[in-house]
């Protein structure tokens, strides 16, 4: 390849409808495998198996016996190697059906129709089921899979980002700015430590959020369970089945697992999401006032037309996408709860976007990771904008003379500062003829903007020690 050209995308990138298969193609395969078709297909024919060994299991049905090693082999085959011919086989069988999961349960029959021990068993094959028993657990297996391979290293990986941005720069002083207006100093540090510490609360709740199954027939009580085995416990059986899966059993649905556990997970997700937002706004006009340098890419253009720009255009497609990643979360935990009477359809396609809510997420993830690692702090220009305000002591002033009971200090500060330029040295002759201790007086006056920071710089470092130790511990 010559040494100026790119990789062309592959044509179905070109093509794709969505920017999530176009576009940002890279940046989503890590959902690919969790979330498509046929990642789909696959989950599900993964339920069907177990449920039919799990069935075979059961010493209380008599028609059906423990399968053999071949026989399990077979089954174990048919899950690991699933293929992308396999799943279109599945839609095949789907175009006639025309039900997908009565598809699956199809294939699964073709598939060990040519071996005898299987092919005894097929009547076992999605026995007792609706498909929502099938696919509620599905989509549980997506969520909780995603959540451990994607969701939560990615997160941890901008958690790192952050907490490399702000541990050389813990004691650097900031100009603050509430309301966009000169206010107290604190450090750089400091305040991008605070976005660590809200972040690392809602990934424990992330992380604690439990995902849900059940498979308890048509309308959530065994009708057809009963009807066919009447002395079999079976809620106890599907407890125990959906903890083999690895999901916590929901005891008590209607036809559809109740879905609240996403609501929660997709809430939860929405305000990692909205503090990562305002990370990324805050720090997009850090750049703006200089605070932060971003390095430039050799290759990349800032402009079109003006050759000096470079644009913090990783923040901006971050925000971009977290209002996109948001809007679907929200959706998506309005909607899927809700189910008329024990069942209706009007969330089957809406629940097919499960992997583009959180495609959305990782691209605006991943591009604010990006973001964050081109950043260098300009010391020059946070100390110019600190020197610039020296008016910001006037909170000290007037709250050490309060200690020291001078009358009206705040009004005092006030007819000096407020609206109007001081300088260093008119704050100092206002303190100079101050009844105060000559202690006080001394440290007030020796005080600068860039020595007036609290202890911001102590309070990052707890933060980053605590967000260190937090890690460790995960491995």
């Amino acid at each position: 390849m010559h040494p100026r050209q790119t990789p062309t995308p592959p044509t179905e990138a070109l093509s794709a409808l969505s920017p999530i298969d176009g576009r940002y193609r890279d940046k989503t395969a890590p959902l690919r495998d969790l979330f498509s078709e046929q990642a789909l297909i696959r989950y599900r024919v993964l339920v069907e198996v177990r449920w039919l060994q799990a069935l075979a299991a059961c010493p209380d049905i008599a028609e059906i016996q423990p399968f053999g090693d071949d026989a399990t082999a077979r089954l174990e085959r048919i899950i690991r190697d699933f293929s992308a011919a396999d799943a279109a086989r599945v839609k095949a069988l789907e175009s006639a059906t025309k039900h997908d999961v009565k598809a699956v349960e199809y294939f699964l029959r073709e598939a060990v129709a040519e071996h005898q021990e299987l092919a005894a068993a097929t009547e076992f094959i999605h026995f007792a089921c609706t498909s929502e028993d099938i696919n509620n657990l599905a989509q549980g297996l997506m969520l909780a899979e995603s959540r451990a391979a994607v969701v939560a290293p990615r997160l941890r990986a901008v958690l790192r980002a952050l907490a490399d941005l702000a541990a050389p720069v813990v004691a650097l002083p900031m100009l603050s700015r509430t309301h966009g207006q000169p206010a107290s100093p604190t450090t750089l540090g400091r305040e991008v430590a605070v976005f660590i510490h809200r972040l690392r609360r809602q990934l424990r709740q992330l992380a604690s959020v439990p995902m849900l199954g059940k498979i308890n027939g048509a309308v959530g009580v065994y009708n057809a369970h009963f009807a066919a085995y009447p002395d079999i416990d079976w809620p106890r059986l599907a407890a125990d089945f959906v903890a083999s899966l690895g999901l916590d059993w929901n005891p008590h649905t209607t036809q559809v697992e109740s879905r609240d556990y996403m609501a929660e997970y997709f809430h939860n997700l929405t305000r990692v999401n909205t503090i990562l937002l305002d990370c990324c706004r805050d720090l997009w006009g850090y750049i703006a006032l200089g605070y932060f340098r971003q390095r430039p890419a050799p290759r990349e253009t800032g402009s079109s037309t003006m050759p000096h720009k470079v644009n913090p255009i990783d923040f901006e497609n971050a925000e971009g996408n977290l209002g996109l990643a948001n809007s679907l979360l929200g959706h998506l935990a309005d909607k899927l709860p809700v189910s008329r009477w024990q069942r209706d359809l009007s969330d089957s396609t809406v629940s097919r976007n499960l992997g583009v809510a959180l495609a959305h997420c990782l691209i605006a993830w991943r591009s604010m990771q990006e973001g964050i690692v081109k950043l260098q702090a300009d010391d020059a220009a946070l100390k110019r904008d600190l020197d610039a305000h020296p008016e910001t002591l006037a909170e000290a002033a007037q709250t050490v003379m309060r200690r020291h009971g001078i009358a009206e200090p705040y009004e005092k500060l006030k007819r000096l500062t407020r609206g109007r330029p001081v300088t260093a040295a008119a704050l100092r002759d206002f303190i100079a003829p101050l009844d105060l201790p000559p202690d006080a007086k001394t440290a007030l006056t020796a005080l600068t903007p860039s020595t007036y920071t609290g202890n911001a710089e102590q309070q990052a470092r707890a933060i980053l020690a605590a967000m260190e130790k937090e890690l460790s511990a995960q491995g």
